[in-house]
């Protein structure tokens, strides 16, 4: 995922200590809504980074770039805060934890992402990416046996039909081609949904700078190591120097703007209005991913594209609806 955090993420990053919802001035509320909308135009971006990054160089060095810097943007931010750690008390049980949504959360996720970028759209993957609360919920569902309301499974309907829109029944789109970029993408919003429903337990415990810390270590490492033992990514002068100045900026942007900084806030504005009216915000991010896509890349958008964001984004509002 282009460093946006699922609905599950968000729950989990809300009960970590410290980070409970307190109380705000208008001012302060109206300052960290309006770093909100930012922060979600930021992410819409990277979608569009991350498919121009994906067309110049190798998708394992993408995945692999971004998360080694985000990692050291976040543990240096962990260092200059210095929060109430103590690393002897971690059990065995809760490191294979860590290390489990380390796999889902950062690996796989930047695996599926990178690779899906190279052949899907920048306007498809913003709308895929929009499904991440509705699929968060459909899983907390499935796992805590909470019995899904009709109203919830006509959203669940309607986001999915909304994707088979766009991906099925767009422009140059077809079940060979398009749709393979697009499953990966989709891929990659499922594993990091699915980290986030494993790691709530831990977050009672940890402070969320530290989770995060934790899990881009982990997932950059293992991502270091598979672009190692991966034949088909050569490291030599051509792979550092062909993509160019360009290429390597958008790179560094991609790694600490959306990846770090703006996950960072995303935290910190939790703290301060809660999870639920925080996560409202996500509604913005297809927005401006189709925008962004449409006004940068120039890909194309039609009436298909209309049908399929209004199903996906009223079908995530209906099904992740509590009575």
């Amino acid at each position: 995922m282009p460093g946006k955090p699922s609905f599950s993420q968000t729950c989990y990053h809300a009960c970590g200590p410290g980070s409970g919802k307190r109380i705000v001035s208008g001012s302060q509320a109206i300052r960290t809504q309006l770093i909100l909308i930012g922060t979600m135009a930021i992410w819409g971006l990277n979608v569009s980074v991350i498919k121009v990054l994906a067309a110049n160089v190798h998708p394992m060095l993408v995945a692999t770039l971004r998360m080694v810097i985000a990692a050291i943007v976040i543990n240096l931010t962990l260092w200059l805060l210095r929060p109430p750690i103590i690393l002897g008390r971690i059990p065995l049980a809760q490191c294979l934890r860590f290390v489990l949504c380390a796999a889902l959360m950062v690996y796989a996720n930047q695996i599926f992402f990178a690779r899906g970028m190279v052949s899907a759209s920048a306007t498809n993957s913003a709308l895929i990416l929009a499904l991440s609360p509705l699929v968060a919920s459909l899983m907390a569902a499935v796992i805590f046996r909470e019995k899904l309301s009709r109203v919830r499974l006509l959203g669940v309907a309607l986001g999915f039909g909304g994707v088979f829109v766009v991906v099925i029944m767009g422009a140059d789109a077809s079940l060979a081609q398009a749709s393979q970029g697009d499953a990966l993408v989709f891929g990659a919003m499922v594993s990091f949904v699915a980290g986030g429903v494993f790691i709530q337990s831990l977050a009672r415990q940890y402070h969320a700078l530290f989770i995060s810390s934790v899990i881009y270590t982990v997932g950059s490492v293992m991502l270091g190591i598979h672009t190692l033992l991966d034949d088909s990514v050569v490291l030599n002068e051509q792979t550092l120097l062909g993509p160019g100045l360009r290429i390597w900026a958008f790179m560094a942007f991609a790694g600490i703007v959306p990846t770090a900084v703006c996950n960072m806030l995303w935290n910190k504005a939790i703290a301060e209005l809660g999870v639920a009216r925080t996560s409202v915000y996500q509604y913005w991010i297809p927005v401006f991913g189709v925008i962004f896509a449409l006004v940068w890349l120039d890909e194309p958008f039609t009436l298909w594209h209309v049908a399929g964001m209004a199903g996906i984004l009223l079908g995530t509002y209906l099904g992740t609806r509590r009575a």
